[in-house]
């Protein structure tokens, strides 16, 4: 038997070492990486383990609907009211799952009164997509690790695989690790979540038939359409936000990562077609700046795809007595110190031939600027395409703005070349890494 003293000594050594609180374990700074190292993901599916693969529960939800609603299609006549009801239940459930699951849920993007929360839930329920807490748990490992092997519906590994092929069969790795905490403290989460199943088959098949029954006395048409066949086409409206949301349309904003945006895919989901922000938040002065970004890289693309004049430090340096000589032999013109090679272009001149022919061998300076024609920005750029040589001692004496066509003026210059020898000096640029 222990004695009091003992007791209280033991007691003692307990509280002391009870209340030491364990070093937190420092998370490696590249999360996906160490996990993707330092776990192996199942072995690949083969038609040997394909049966014990499968996810069951998802294949019979999205695979039977359809078959079913086909054959009660061709028993059951759909009615106009019947229709209008099909159309509008899918509005609703469909809102369920952007609103609700999406924007409510998994974003936290805004707050909404009790009433409206239970209302969300139950249509998001009608949709047959899981439970508010699933979904959102997954939503958010996409967004956390979006394009990687821990995003639940990587874009990468194809549309279809985004689209349906995630949920058919195991994963061959977890997602990543995402909090949910705030959502079980939820009240309408925790309800939903435990009474899923019910709330489920109630709101996806029973509602909208008892709403088609009692309303205008068409049970198995509110059945087999406003309950199964709308349950195939919400199913796949809400699935385009992971597949053909980050597969069509343009990115605006930022095109490190897959979401796009594009007007078909809002139509097609309810309002999520808009994906390519929706995967940043920032103030309006850094989302004017990835703005900016991708127009200066469109801009980009579009000039290296187009010809420009050779580099003056490519051009050859010559002396006058040499441009006499090359004159008689083709059709040679100088121009602000510039000698221009004319021979593809003398009868194609809008003013005459006579006009360059007259300036074989001579200086054209002041004819070209005012003296005979102001010419149009699209005439100094062309001329600059026909740049052959600069004439020693020639080149000083011209003005500077008139050395530089136009169109050369201002460059889209990335980050690297701004100091490297380039024939443009851009004080504008894009981020090597965003190649």
């Amino acid at each position: 038997m222990l004695d009091v003293q003992e007791i209280k000594l033991k007691a003692a050594i307990f509280k002391k070492f009870s209340s030491y609180k364990q070093e937190p374990v420092p998370e490696p700074e590249n999360y996906v990486d160490y996990i993707l190292k330092t776990t192996k993901p199942l072995p690949p599916i083969t038609w040997s383990n394909l049966l014990n693969e499968i996810q069951w529960i998802s294949v019979v939800l999205i695979f039977v609907p359809p078959i079913v609603g086909i054959i009660g299609a061709r028993h059951v006549s759909l009615r106009w009211e019947t229709f209008v009801w099909s159309v509008m239940y899918y509005l609703c459930t469909g809102i369920g799952i952007t609103a609700g699951y999406h924007r409510l849920w998994a974003h936290r993007s805004y707050n909404a009164p009790l009433p409206t929360q239970i209302i969300l839930a139950c249509f998001g329920a009608g949709a047959a997509q899981g439970s508010i807490k699933w979904w959102s748990r997954g939503h958010r490992a996409h967004h956390r690790y979006t394009d990687t092997d821990l995003d639940p519906y990587n874009a990468h590994k194809g549309f279809w695989y985004s689209h349906i092929g995630w949920m058919l069969v195991r994963p061959r790795r977890r997602p990543g690790v995402a909090d949910v905490s705030d959502l079980g403290r939820s009240a309408v989460v925790r309800w939903q979540h435990e009474w899923y199943l019910g709330v489920m088959l109630g709101m996806a098949f029973g509602f909208p038939a008892l709403v088609a029954g009692v309303g205008w006395g068409d049970v198995w048409g509110g059945f087999v359409y406003a309950g199964v066949l709308r349950l195939v086409f919400v199913h796949h409206s809400t699935f385009c936000v992971n597949s053909l949301a980050h597969w069509l349309g343009e990115t605006p904003y930022d095109d490190k990562h897959t979401p796009k945006d594009h007007m078909i895919t809002a139509f097609v989901t309810c309002g999520e077609g808009y994906h390519n922000f929706h995967h940043q938040t920032f103030p309006d002065n850094e989302i004017r700046k990835g703005v900016l970004s991708m127009q200066l890289k469109k801009l980009k693309e579009t000039q290296d795809s187009l010809a420009w004049p050779s580099d003056s430090n490519d051009l050859p340096i010559v002396t006058w007595e040499t441009f006499q000589n090359q004159s008689r032999k083709r059709p040679l013109v100088l121009i602000a110190g510039f000698i221009h090679d004319m021979s593809k272009f003398v009868e194609d001149h809008p003013g005459g031939a006579h006009l360059i022919k007259k300036f074989i061998g001579k200086d054209a300076t002041t004819a070209f600027f005012g003296g005979v024609y102001d010419h149009s920005n699209a005439a100094h750029n062309l001329l600059a395409m026909k740049r052959v040589g600069i004439l020693n001692g020639g080149h000083p004496h011209a003005l500077d703005d008139k050395t530089v066509p136009p169109a050369s003026r201002l460059k889209i210059a990335k980050y690297a070349e701004l100091n490297s020898t380039a024939s443009y000096g851009s004080t504008t640029a894009c981020s090597d890494s965003e190649d």
